[in-house]
């Protein structure tokens, strides 16, 4: 392991231990010798980071510090380009924007990698301009607990009006489905977002609703997946 991880690690095992290491536990975690973790923790204090103890006492973050960003390895350098370079797979524009900021940040400061590369098949992209609800807006109206009245097109045609509380999204590889609570049915539903055919984010919220609606579907939804054919039900209690 190159120096500058070494401490990078020592910085991140402090950060996770609930109490002081000691440098015979550092020691072991980075198969170094003791004397090297004394070096390495004096260079970091050296470098005023604010690590406080002493040898025979143990070592201990001081709360509050943090990394700076991006302060990555070479492996999780790569695991976030691909996993940044899958979300096209999702059809989640707004996710993609961001993703392509972020892809930005990380060639400004390591450079491009254009031989990892990743097959765009995946989910159908939410273009509005072609009927498709937002998955933007989904997402806002999550985090917001808003509730949606939407438009929603079976496999077979059938067009239905609900008025739904919206709880999560599910990105599987071949759609996108919004989980949640279904006012017409009085139960957890899952709707394939690219059959949602008009949303209207409403003025009504149940925010003092959402963690019990949330913790109920977890519940319920423990047996899998849901299919992704249609619209998916399954047994539930009201909320």
């Amino acid at each position: 392991m190159a120096r500058s991880d070494r401490l990078f690690e020592i910085i991140q095992l402090l950060r996770a231990a609930p109490r002081p290491m000691t440098a015979d536990v550092l020691a072991d975690c980075l198969e170094v010798s003791k004397r090297t973790v004394y070096r390495d923790i004096a260079t970091l204090q050296a470098r005023q980071t604010p690590i406080d103890g002493a040898p025979g006492i143990g070592y201990m973050m001081r709360a509050g510090y943090d990394l700076p960003p991006l302060n990555f390895d070479a492996e999780e350098i790569d695991a976030l380009r691909v996993g940044l370079a899958m979300l096209v797979r999702t059809g989640d524009s707004g996710l993609e924007a961001a993703a392509g900021s972020i892809r930005q940040k990380v060639d400004a400061l390591h450079g491009p990698a254009d031989w990892l590369q990743v097959s765009p098949w995946g989910a159908p992209r939410d273009d509005p301009a072609k009927g498709c609800v937002s998955i933007a807006s989904l997402r806002s109206a999550i985090r917001d607990a808003t509730k949606l009245k939407i438009t929603y097109r079976s496999a077979d045609g059938t067009e239905s009006l609900r008025v739904i509380r919206p709880l999560a999204l599910i990105y599987h590889l071949e759609c996108v489905m919004v989980a949640g609570w279904c006012e017409l049915r009085t139960g957890f539903r899952h709707f394939r977002t690219d059959r949602i055919y008009a949303c209207v984010v409403l003025e009504d919220r149940f925010a003092e609703q959402s963690v019990l609606l949330r913790q109920l579907w977890g519940e319920e939804n423990q047996w899998g997946t849901p299919d992704v054919s249609d619209e998916v039900s399954h047994p539930t209690r009201a909320p």
